[in-house]
């Protein structure tokens, strides 16, 4: 049995000769496809302005230390179906919604539904935040919070615990009842 032995100098030159073959390889195109209006369609076949729309897209993604919390698929499954905290009323036995405190509005400038959101919320007598997603620091508040959409709206009792929350107009209207937001700080 001989055994092949080969120089450092072989070796390297052997390691070249792999790395220039490496500089030609050339692989086939890879289609993307992505939604567009409720179907999937390839991405190099959408009109310039889609295009455009799609390459300004970001992604959000899910902080490790949210994904890692044991019930956090339900909680965001409560959150994302508008489902609120109550608390159970002595007199009537029926349930009650806490009351709005305050609020914090994630949108982003290029969201053509903020707008209405925005000057639906600026019209009610509660306490708010904006916060602007397509900054460093608003995208790491809303991973934080599972905000995965905008416009988002998420409401606030007195004591800080979300109770609520809602992607337009009409969301906000039956999340939280019109009594809460008349009484609203």
């Amino acid at each position: 049995m001989t055994e092949q032995t080969k120089t450092i100098e072989e070796l390297d030159a052997q390691i070249e000769s792999l790395k220039e073959e490496l500089k030609n390889v050339h692989g086939t195109e890879t289609e993307v496809y992505a939604r567009i209006v409720g179907y999937y369609r390839a991405v190099k076949n959408w009109n310039k302005g889609k295009r455009d729309e799609y390459n300004h897209r970001k992604l959000f993604t899910v902080d490790e230390t949210f994904s890692d919390q044991p019930d956090c698929q339900q909680e965001l499954q409560a959150t994302l179906f508008n489902e609120t905290l109550s608390s159970e009323n002595e007199n009537t036995g029926m349930k009650e919604l806490s009351a709005p405190a305050d609020y914090e509005f994630f949108m982003r400038k290029t969201c053509p539904n903020c707008p209405p959101v925005k000057a639906f919320m600026e019209e009610l007598n509660l306490r708010g935040k904006l916060i602007d997603v397509d900054t460093d620091e608003g995208l790491r508040i809303a991973a934080a919070k599972g905000v995965f959409s905008a416009p988002t709206v998420i409401f606030y009792d007195k004591n800080g615990t979300e109770i609520a929350r809602a992607h337009n107009v009409e969301d906000i209207k039956t999340s939280i009842p019109e009594m809460n937001l008349a009484q609203a700080v």
